[in-house]
């Protein structure tokens, strides 16, 4: 902090809709500058072609995807890529001593035939993937601040494992009776078309996908597996409501101490939570909602507890784009490089 010179950043998947919020966010960060923004399809057109709100602020065309360039300009880059990519350009980009933060899959898994099985991608980064830290902050911050390759969680991990891993971590749950159930707007799918997320297909619509076979499950079990010490399966269903961007994770879990109140849970979560600036314990009865989080990093938790059944309920809500991926992606950035978790991050939400 303080110092005249700024990093220089690149973002390579620039044109979709995690890329143009690491751009906007970026622009706004006192410590780096975006000097490289990359893309395959959009590559030779002005961003501001691309996106004319943000033409006045961005002077720079996307260019071709060339790991030697990028590697020779930055210092940081920015994977937002479709999965299956990143692992082709991130040793590259490592060799070139450059910090990687990758937004899709490919660095989440410490098992790559768990990636494999689940993403039907056959892989020969053993090495390089050995190196990655899973990119959540409020659990591995540790590992962040040392590492070079980060693979960034996926936005329903994300909401999920926030909600999850105070229950795990202080073994409050019976592991296998957790179930989640989430909830996510449009923009999680991305920019591209999809008959799905058509206004006439989505609107006044809510229905579940992916169901027991969503790719975000093992990444969900990884983690917490992790943190309960032994091997834990999780019953995920996501959905797709008519809604252009947040994510409310709903999580059901067995009490082990049925005498446990929600008070309680409240005060560990807080405890939990004491040094994590992106994470609010609602208070004693107040349920979050989707729209409180929208265009912040944070997230927001509410609890309850119902002794008839004995479970305990937690509801953890956040932006799909910004804590669930490009905004966490920035906040694991500013650890590694040793600046404020919460530089350049927005600490408000749009409202209404």
């Amino acid at each position: 902090m303080g110092n005249l010179r700024r990093v220089p950043v690149g973002i390579v998947g620039a044109s979709g809709y995690g890329g143009v919020q690491l751009v906007r966010l970026l622009m706004d960060h006192p410590e780096v500058e975006v000097v490289y923004l990359g893309g395959e399809s959009s590559a030779g057109k002005p961003f501001g072609e691309l996106y004319p709100h943000l033409a006045h602020a961005v002077n720079l065309p996307v260019e071709e995807v060339d790991p030697e360039i990028i590697g020779d300009r930055t210092e940081v880059v920015f994977l937002s890529l479709p999965n299956g990519l990143a692992c082709e350009m991130a040793p590259k980009l490592l060799e070139k001593n450059c910090k990687v933060l990758d937004l899709s899959a490919d660095y989440r898994f410490t098992d790559l035939t768990t990636y494999t099985t689940w993403y039907n991608k056959q892989r020969n980064d053993n090495a390089t993937a050995a190196t990655a830290v899973y990119g959540l902050p409020e659990l591995y911050r540790d590992r962040i601040s040392e590492a070079q390759l980060i693979g960034c969680p996926g936005c329903y991990p994300t909401a999920s494992l926030l909600a999850l891993s105070p229950l795990l971590k202080q073994g409050l749950i019976v592991p296998e009776t957790a179930i989640v159930d989430a909830k996510s707007g449009t923009s999680g799918g991305g920019r591209q078309a999809k008959i799905n997320f058509l206004l006439a297909e989505a609107d006044n619509s809510l229905g579940a996908y992916g169901v027991a076979r969503h790719r975000h499950t093992p990444e969900i079990e990884q983690i917490c597996s992790d943190l309960a010490g032994h091997e834990v399966m999780i019953q995920f269903t996501p959905h797709l409501i008519p809604m252009v961007r947040g994510i409310l994770a709903t999580v059901y879990a067995t009490l082990r101490d049925p005498g446990l109140v929600r008070d309680d849970l409240i005060t560990i979560f807080r405890a939990f939570y004491r040094n994590s600036p992106w994470v609010r314990i609602c208070e004693t009865g107040e349920y979050p909602q989707t729209k409180w989080a929208c265009g912040s990093n944070l997230c927001y938790i509410g609890l309850e507890v119902d002794p008839r059944t004995g479970r305990v309920i937690v509801m953890s809500a956040i932006d799909n784009l910004i804590k669930g991926q490009a905004g966490q992606a920035i906040q694991c950035m500013n650890i590694m490089m040793g600046w404020d978790e919460t530089l350049g991050l927005p600490k408000l939400g749009f409202y209404p």
